[in-house]
């Protein structure tokens, strides 16, 4: 038993430096992967740092991911279960997300990703054609890797393209890490306003996008406006946030390992790869995803008791060195495949293809406008989100 397991303590966030993950779980995957976690209100749960077991907790239907049965992690997060929202299918279990899922599944069509795959290379390169014209360093953050899985956003779901900027600008408040409460407040306040009144006027009068594909379900599957808003919340949420920041700090990481850089310029077709590398590398959700258990279940020879909470550190599990090979290596010619970046089971993230497009298009157009990139500051002077939900870059200067 490791010395962690007699006196349980909380996740540990705290990293050696930018690209590295916390040396404690480090230490915990390799002397207990299935260790004890003390939770801010004081219940007592578990914390996976092991890759197999990971993959056991998130695939077995005993574990539950409803939000009104699980406790948070750590104080970055309200403390203690939260109501599940319409809508919100990533915090229910079979069947009501089984009915909610497949909905959504069926608006994910090739020909839908295709065109907004098509969108983003025009919009990359019409925003690098903006940076070109101004004096180097600028931040990549807002010139950037901000604006394309905002405009995936807008496009997923219909926004007019009059109301965008107003739309965006809700959404740049959300992620920046210098608004204040109250400016977060409004504006997620406001958001919800704001998708419950394009649901009813996507209901009324339907274009070709997936919300109002959403609206138009009938029968025993028909949602209600507020599933529907709910739903576009969610990809709001769970996909815009992680994927600006996955692009901003995949640069970061990129421009720090001089030689995949290299590689990666000159052979472009290594860029698929990359992505799901720098995936594995650097995985942005640092915390979580939380389970309840609705009965007792052994996982790795402990005995996890109905009503306990475990925590998954998808960024430590993603190192496991049973999985992946020299796993605190960069490597873009690895096969990095088997990563559970976006999670594992029947959550397994929805959006996953469109992020990994966003990210694919993303860097390989930096990489081929700006050929001699780099960063304007030392490494250790870039801004990082150390004590967020979703880790990275709060702002990436550089020059050319």
């Amino acid at each position: 038993m490791s010395e962690y397991a007699a006196a349980p303590a909380p996740l540990p966030i705290e990293r050696p430096h930018a690209l590295a993950v916390p040396t404690r779980l480090t230490r915990l995957q390799q002397e207990e992967p299935v260790s004890r976690l003390a939770y801010p209100d004081g219940a007592i749960g578990w914390l996976i740092t092991g890759y197999e077991q990971a993959r056991a907790v998130l695939s077995h239907p005993g574990f539950s991911a409803r939000s009104d049965l699980r406790h948070a992690p750590t104080d970055i997060w309200a403390m203690g279960p939260q109501p599940i929202q319409p809508g919100f299918f990533i915090t229910m279990d079979p069947p009501d997300h089984s009915r909610l899922r497949r909905l959504l599944t069926g608006q994910f069509t090739v020909r839908r990703i295709r065109a907004i795959e098509e969108r983003v290379a025009e919009v990359a390169e019409e925003h690098l054609s903006e940076l070109e014209k101004r004096e180097p360093p600028v931040d990549l953050m807002p010139g950037f890797a901000t604006p394309l899985p905002a405009l995936v956003i807008c496009e997923l779901l219909g926004v007019p393209y009059d109301e965008r900027d107003r739309f965006n600008g809700y959404l740049n408040t959300l992620v920046d890490i210098t608004s204040g409460p109250e400016q977060v407040s409004v504006a997620y306040t406001t958001l919800n306003q704001y998708m419950l009144s394009l649901v009813r006027r996507k209901r009324a009068q339907p274009t070709d996008d997936m919300l109002s594909g959403l609206v138009s379900s009938v029968g025993d599957d028909a949602l209600t406006e507020r599933e529907a808003a709910g739903v576009a919340g969610l990809l709001l949420t769970a996909g815009f946030e992680s994927t600006a920041y996955m692009l901003a700090t995949g640069m970061f990481t990129l421009l720090q390992h001089p030689d995949e850089l290299a590689a990666l310029r000159a052979d472009p077709s290594l860029i698929d790869g990359a992505v799901e590398e720098l995936l594995r590398y650097m995985t942005p959700l640092q915390v979580g995803p939380v389970r309840a258990a609705l009965e007792d279940i052994e996982i790795d020879g402990h005995l996890i008791r109905a009503g306990e909470a475990v925590t998954i550190s998808l960024p430590t599990v993603n190192r496991d060195p049973g999985r992946f090979s020299d796993p605190h290596t960069l490597d873009v010619r690895r096969s990095a495949k088997g990563h559970i970046a976006f999670g594992h089971g029947v959550h397994q993230c929805l959006g996953q293809q469109l992020a990994r497009c966003t990210l694919r298009v993303g860097y390989s157009a930096l990489l081929r406008r700006f050929p001699s990139l780099r960063l304007a500051v030392a490494p250790e002077e870039v801004p990082m989100r150390w004590h967020m939900p979703v880790y990275g870059v709060k702002a990436l200067p550089v020059t050319w």
